[in-house]
């Protein structure tokens, strides 16, 4: 148990304060830059802002629920996806630079609370563990969708980062219903849903 809090604990300064790395490409990484306003620049960065929180939020969630739970081949699907959320940080870190904004402030107190709920969650089995796993990606999934909706259709180097990223969250939902998701109560679903958007409400401006 103390090898794994340390162990934990280094994930999340890593992730909190790292910068975060990549194996795949950026998405869009090959595209000229749009000639952006000053104002769609600022709409872009806070709604990536968002998304990477919303990662940091992810690796905290995958990092709790992993260390709850006893099957080791559903360990091992969680670390996979955090690797791929890991790469998801780099991009989203990337492109909040390229725009001139900032990461949120609140990253910390973010990842701090959703480790929390991550082991809260697979504290109740595994079924229910990758039901909270699917939830949470078919939100992001309907979140990032909201975003291609709001950024600039000239913004191309944005929209195919959230692009990929959406792809890779639904695979991700996909594969917790492979390993035996169960459904969660509606109350459940309407207090992530809830949950959900304080963080993005905040992290749009902090």
């Amino acid at each position: 148990m103390l090898d794994q809090l340390i162990i934990g604990f280094d994930k999340a300064l890593r992730t909190v304060f790292a910068p975060a790395g990549t194996v795949r490409p950026v998405p869009g990484g090959d595209l000229p830059e749009a000639e952006l306003s000053d104002e769609e620049k600022r709409q872009a960065a806070s709604l990536m802002r968002v998304n990477h929180c919303g990662e940091i939020c992810a690796q905290a969630l995958y990092q709790g629920q992993a260390m709850m739970s006893r099957d080791e081949g559903i360990k091992r699907a969680l670390e996979g996806a955090a690797q791929e959320e890991t790469e998801h940080l780099a991009w989203t870190e990337r492109r909040i630079a390229e725009l001139g904004g900032r990461k949120s402030l609140l990253n910390p107190l973010w990842y701090g609370g959703s480790l929390a709920i991550g082991m809260l969650a697979a504290k109740f089995g595994d079924g229910v563990n990758l039901g909270f796993l699917a939830e949470t990606e078919r939100q992001v999934e309907a979140h990032l969708k909201s975003h291609l909706d709001r950024l600039p259709d000239h913004d191309l180097r944005t929209r195919e980062i959230v692009v990929q990223m959406k792809v890779d969250e639904a695979a991700h939902a996909d594969t917790a219903l492979r390993l035996g998701a169960v459904e969660l109560p509606g109350v459940v679903k309407a207090a992530m849903k809830a949950s959900s958007r304080v963080m993005t409400g905040v992290a749009y401006w902090v």
